[in-house]
C-alpha cells in the first residue's frame, strides 16, 4: 500500500466528472487500498479518487469511531437509490478543504448501490454520519466539493483563506 498525495482546492482536477470503472479488479483494489492508507493517515473518514489525482468513481469511507474496530466501507460506481425527503443541516469538512468546516444540508438518509471491493453488487443504507460521508464523497465524484453547496459569499471566503494559506500569508477573518 502507498500513502497518495491528496490534492487541495482550488486544484481544477478537484471539479472533473470521474469515469465509471468497468470492473473491480486488482488494479482498483490497490487504488482502494492505497486510498484506505491515505485516507487513515490524513485522520479523514471518506475520500473519493479524484481527491488523490485519479478521475475514476472510486471512494472509501471508515466512519467507525476511535474506540471501535475500524469498518471499511470501498465502493465503486456508487449510485444514491433512493433519498429521504427530510434533510438536515450539519457541519461538514474536507480533506482538500483542510481545516475549513461549513454547514451543508443534505438528505438525512439515503440508499447506495455499488460494486464493493470483491466486485459484488451491494446497497448501503447509510443516515447520521454514514449517510453524511457516503453524499459528500460522491459529490467529489461528480466534481462538487462541499463548498459548492454554500452560498458565494462563504465559498469565497474559504477558498480566500485555502489560498493564503498556500502562500503562507495569516488567515484573516
Amino acid at each position: 500500500m502507498a500513502r497518495l498525495p491528496i490534492l487541495v482546492a482550488p486544484d481544477p482536477r478537484l471539479k472533473i466528472q470521474a469515469e465509471a470503472v468497468k470492473t473491480v479488479d486488482a488494479e482498483i483494489r490497490q487504488l482502494m487500498d492505497d486510498m484506505l492508507e491515505t485516507m487513515y493517515s490524513a485522520n479523514g473518514i471518506g475520500l473519493a479518487a479524484p481527491q488523490v489525482g485519479v478521475s475514476t468513481r472510486v471512494l472509501v469511507m471508515d466512519v467507525a469511531r476511535e474506540d471501535e474496530k475500524p469498518n471499511p466501507i470501498c465502493m465503486a460506481n456508487p449510485e444514491i437509490v433512493w433519498a429521504s425527503e427530510d434533510e438536515e443541516l450539519r457541519e461538514e469538512g474536507c480533506l482538500s478543504l483542510p481545516e475549513q468546516f461549513a454547514e451543508v444540508v443534505r438528505p438525512t438518509a439515503v440508499r447506495v448501490r455499488y460494486l464493493d471491493y470483491e466486485n459484488e453488487i451491494r446497497e448501503l443504507d447509510g443516515d447520521g454520519i454514514m449517510g453524511l460521508c457516503v453524499q459528500h464523497e460522491m459529490d467529489h465524484l461528480e466534481g462538487t466539493l462541499f463548498v459548492d453547496r454554500l452560498s458565494n459569499l462563504k465559498r469565497n471566503m474559504i477558498l480566500r483563506k485555502l489560498q493564503k494559506a498556500r502562500r503562507g500569508e495569516p488567515a484573516t477573518v
